[in-house]
């Protein structure tokens, strides 16, 4: 491959916009020269691209492969080839890949016969390690091929998705007729037809996406899919069962069709062989596994096994090394076995490459594939209309007849040659120019074709057929050109002279990608730094939050639960009129934020002039909007009343809930879901409180955040009232399924005030006991060993009458203190002199409003645990762990239960939270992009973090449905970095608790102060949290 200051003698398929001189990709260290061509006769080789288009290359037949394929990567300006191969069928009549080290002439064995295939070899689990717009385009073109062959197969939802995706890639924006007929017209998956009403659908929701935005949302589809990536290799196991075998970045898969019914993972893997038709995999020695040692696959021959096993080992060498693998030397005498190796780099390097060198800097102009205004759309089903984009003619111009381009190795020639430099190269203007009209496109194909044989005959010196358009001829340069460089033509950018480019847009600039510091440096310095800019974008991404969070009860609860006869026909009707106004008025909304702050940063649509920087009024006219629905946002109670309803009524609903709360998607208890609309009124209003506070009164956005304030408020305030009794209920609701042994919990009247972890004095000692305090009662509670999970209830103290006291010096036990009620009392002691002080202070509250109110005075026990009477110097006595007498009062068999709750999370980190610490978390929600560092890691993690219910959920990006990890906050403390721990980045803080330890940095010191403020709310008590100033970092 030539050097990175070579010159391509013509415009390739992907050359980007002011490009500076080179061939694009080179697997040889900077400084390096490309290896001699070695002599012989020349071949031509044609090799189809993903567009389907072909060119011709021409190379020494003694060249190994990789000259080869560096010459197609050099074609396309293509960064990051080594994701990328090239396939072809041997003499076998079996597809392998080129080899990049063998000469070519010992593969191909008619060379000019042969049709290579340039395809996606190496499938990345996630898209956004392709740092590269134009490698995500082509992927993008694999996967249209794969869906279109049957090889990407996956439910009609997905394919319908996907297909949409494709078609406002192609021609734009919905418009129903055109979209119709395009569908009539092409074919993208085998049976289409079903589906075109279902593709149309989707595809009207997105209006005003760009191609770019079209690809990366189409991956994000495909990378979930079971098959994506795969290339299945027919097998069968010892007992001659059909299966078929396939490699992916995690490891050896096994397929049964198209399901996939086992996986071997590298970590697992010890040694990959074959010995004539057998396959074998073996495994590293586990004593819980219940496979063999090893495993055996029947395949058709010795060749299709050395083919498979070829594959393995660049997919373990690709995705698992860091660096290319050294080659072993060879014996002398004897030779036994396979000395094949990966060859090219590693995806580490690759990343690595990208991120250092300046090409990453290098924008690629992805447009559409067919223009909206091109009425003669092709009357086959043909995948021959995706072109890789160029800055060198009309999209168009190749509808028809895709065309073949010669290419020779004399491309790679030095940046000294002055007949690279004499070569003629097309501006950007004039690709636009070409979609003005068909009779001008057509009339242009023509000088094109005279001009290039013109250009071949000017110069012959370079042994190139250029397929470059020509010039004008009363141009003497074309436009855009500076020095005989391509320079950005400033008409389609925006005024800062920044190129559109649809990967920096805030809607693709969320996705999950690990960001270098010098990242960090150039977009501090290329977006907004006003701190309402930060505000605005807190707006937007605690709206995608939000709107997820709807679609937990309006998606996933609808198909899981609100489909089952169990389910009631009035819970069905109440949950679709209350939620669905509010999921469709919230993603008018949210799209709406998006556009406004794409226009704010000035990288999307940034030809549009006008006041942009500001947000009031898009809320202003929102809130106005969302007034209508304050109907709806007052059901919420109506919506847990009938669900609790339907849960006792049915023990299949309740099994229904229980089942759906253990669900990846159901991150948070249920009932948190259904509130959600009521907590996101006072999201709003912080904003825009922190908006007017921000803003003089002379600012132009300043009327209408005031405005919008007085909006939310007035909402707010005609709520608050009932959202203090739906957030008690909610949190009844919640603790009832986490108790066993309790009737009546959830009466009118009764108020929960605090839970958390005691020691209980016994004859056993401190035993450690679950309480949970209400405005009547103390109940006391351990954790059943039983699968459930759940908190077995051991007694309780009616709050009348009862007394409180310290009894440290008493008892000989840090912070202690004694509950003597009527005929029995209680020793305990807390784990910290803050613990005891909480609940102490609360404890003489709610007995001080049991003495003054008619609070409920039900007995809460079940009638097996009432009629056990507890003296009071043997109510320890009468414990045992072995009880399990409460444990069938409540269901008969053993339901499932979410074991991550609050209430876990107290008992583990022997702690305790307050109804007023519930409120506080509420008010505090956050979500957004965090980079994450571990104690002992050398890297940013870049991650979607969403804060809510005193803990860190931890997503890939913004789009996925369910968190990847979360981390409960309680007990964990949070400071800034000591200068000793070596972490010299702005806007970063640690959160430790005991051995854990873990680095967040935000992108500004706004959202710095907003992530330290929320977390502070989870980790300091109630008492004195609010008192401390956000700005502070303290450790707690």
């Amino acid at each position: 491959m030539a050097e990175s200051d070579a010159e391509p003698a013509s415009c390739g398929a992907g050359r980007r916009l002011g490009a500076p001189v080179t061939l694009g990709i080179s697997t040889l260290d900077p400084g390096h020269r490309p290896p001699a061509m070695p002599p012989g006769r020349q071949v031509a080789i044609r090799v189809r691209m993903l567009d389907d288009t072909e060119e011709i290359f021409d190379v020494s037949q003694k060249a190994s492969g990789k000259v080869l394929f560096d010459l197609v990567c050099s074609h396309m300006n293509l960064i990051e080839g080594d994701y990328f191969g090239l396939e072809y069928q041997n003499h076998q009549k079996m597809i392998v890949w080129l080899d990049h080290i063998k000469p070519i002439y010992k593969q191909l064995r008619r060379p000019k016969h042969a049709i290579l295939k340039f395809s996606v070899k190496f499938f990345p689990p996630d898209h956004a390690q392709l740092l590269e717009e134009l490698t995500r385009y082509l992927f993008a073109l694999q996967i249209k091929q794969d869906l279109c062959c049957g090889r990407l197969t996956c439910n009609e939802s997905s394919a319908a998705l996907m297909i949409s995706h494709i078609i406002q890639s192609e021609i734009g924006d919905f418009e129903e007729s055109q979209c119709r007929s395009h569908l009539l017209n092409n074919n993208y998956i085998p049976d289409q037809m079903p589906l075109i009403d279902k593709i149309m659908e989707f595809h009207s929701k997105h209006i005003g996406q760009t191609p770019a935005e079209s690809d990366y949302q189409m991956l994000e589809v495909a990378r979930k899919l079971d098959m994506y990536g795969i290339r299945l290799h027919p097998a069968k196991d010892r007992d001659r069962t059909k299966l078929s075998l396939a490699v992916a970045h995690t490891g050896v898969l096994v397929f049964q069709r198209h399901t996939r019914i086992n996986a071997f993972n590298w970590s697992k893997i010890r040694k990959l062989s074959f010995k004539r038709k057998r396959f074998l995999i073996k495994l590293k020695p586990d004593l819980n596994s219940s496979y063999q040692d090893t495993l055996e696959f029947l395949m058709a021959s010795r060749d299709c096994c050395k083919v498979f096993w070829k594959i393995c080992v660049e997919h373990h060498a690709f995705f698992r090394l860091f660096e290319e693998p050294k080659p072993k030397p060879k014996p002398v005498l004897f030779t036994r076995g396979s000395y094949f190796r990966f060859s090219g780099r590693t995806q580490k390097q690759v990343i690595d490459y990208v991120k250092e060198s300046e090409f990453k800097k290098i924008p690629f102009e992805r447009k559409h594939s067919r223009v909206q205004h091109n009425s003669h759309l092709s009357p086959l089903p043909s995948p021959q209309h995706h072109q890789v984009p160029t800055e060198s003619g009309d999209f168009n111009d190749r509808l028809s007849s895709p065309p073949r381009r010669h290419w020779k190795e004399s491309v790679l020639v030095s940046a000294e040659d002055p007949a690279a430099s004499r070569t003629a190269r097309i501006s950007p203007a004039h690709q636009r120019n070409d979609h003005d009209d068909g009779k001008d496109s057509t009339s242009r194909k023509e000088e094109t074709r005279g001009s290039t044989r013109r250009t071949h005959q000017e110069h012959p010196s370079t042994g190139l057929v250029s397929n470059s358009p020509p010039l004008h001829a009363s141009a003497g340069l074309p436009h855009g050109m500076v020095n005989g460089q391509r320079s950005l033509d400033l008409g389609s950018h925006s005024p800062n002279g920044r190129q559109p480019s649809p990967l920096t847009s805030p809607l693709l600039n969320d996705a999950c990608s690990v960001r270098t510091d010098d990242e960090d440096e150039v977009r501090r310095k290329r977006f907004p730094t006003d701190r309402a800019y930060f505000m605005a974008k807190e707006l937007l991404t605690t709206e995608r939050t939000y709107l997820k969070d709807l679609e937990v009860v309006t998606v996933s609860f609808q198909s899981a639960v609100g489909q089952d006869e169990a389910t009631p026909d009035s819970l069905k009707e109440t949950l679709l009129s209350t939620f669905e106004p509010l999921h469709k008025f919230h993603t008018g909304f949210l799209r709406e934020v998006e556009q406004r702050l794409a226009l704010w940063e000035g990288r999307s649509n940034a030809h549009i002039k006008g006041d942009y920087q500001r947000i009031g009024d898009v809320m202003l006219k929102n809130l106005q909007a969302l007034k209508p629905l304050t109907v709806n946002l007052s059901k919420q109670s109506e919506v847990l009343l009938k669900l609790e309803k339907a849960c006792k009524a049915s023990r299949r609903m309740d099994s229904l809930c229980r089942d759906f709360e253990l669900q990846k998607v159901c991150y948070v208890p249920l009932n948190v879901f259904i509130l959600r609309p009521l907590h996101r009124l006072i999201h709003y209003k912080q904003i825009l409180e922190s908006l007017c506070k921000h803003y003089p009164a002379t600012h132009v956005d300043f009327r209408d955040c005031r405005a919008a304030l007085a909006e939310v408020s007035e909402v707010v305030d005609q709520l608050q009232g009932n959202l203090v009794e739906m957030e008690n209920l909610q949190k009844l609701l919640e603790l009832k399924k986490d108790l066993i042994g309790v009737d009546n919990l959830v009466v009118p009247g009764r108020e929960f005030i605090r839970l958390g972890c005691l020691s209980k004095l016994s004859g056993k000692g401190l035993q450690q006991r679950m309480f949970f305090l209400f405005n009547d009662v103390i109940l006391y509670t351990t954790r059943g060993m039983t699968p459930t999970n759940q908190f077995r209830v051991h007694g309780q103290l009616p709050l009348r009458g009862l007394t409180i006291r310290e009894s440290e010096d008493e008892w000989g036990v840090p912070y202690a203190f004694t509950l003597a009620g009527q005929g029995q009392s209680v020793v305990v002691a807390a784990s910290s002199l803050t613990e005891m002080e909480k609940w102490m202070d609360d404890i003489k509250m709610a007995v001080q409003m049991a003495k003054t109110s008619n609070g409920p005075l039900s007995d809460l026990l079940t009638p097996s645990l009432a009629d056990n009477k507890y003296p009071e110097d043997s109510s320890v006595e009468a414990e045992s762990e072995d009880d399990m007498t409460a444990s069938h009062t409540t269901l008969e068999r053993p339901a499932p239960h979410r074991g991550n709750t609050m209430v876990h999370v107290c008992w583990h980190r022997n702690t305790s939270v307050s109804m007023v610490d519930f409120s506080i978390a509420v008010e505090n929600q956050l979500s957004g992009n965090l980079l994450r560092k571990f104690k002992n890691s050398n890297g940013w993690q870049k991650l979607w973090v969403v804060f809510t219910n005193f803990s860190l959920f931890f997503y890939k990006s913004h789009q996925d449905d369910y968190p990847l990890a979360s981390l409960p906050l309680l007990g964990y403390s949070v400071t800034i970095p000591s200068d000793n721990e070596n972490i010299h980045k702005d806007y970063v803080f640690k959160l430790h608790f005991k051995s854990h330890v873990y680095y967040f940095r935000s992108e500004s010191e706004y959202t710095f102060g907003r992530w330290m403020e929320v977390i502070r709310s989870a980790t300091i008590p109630s008492s004195r949290g609010r008192a401390l100033n956000s700005k502070e970092a303290h450790p707690l």
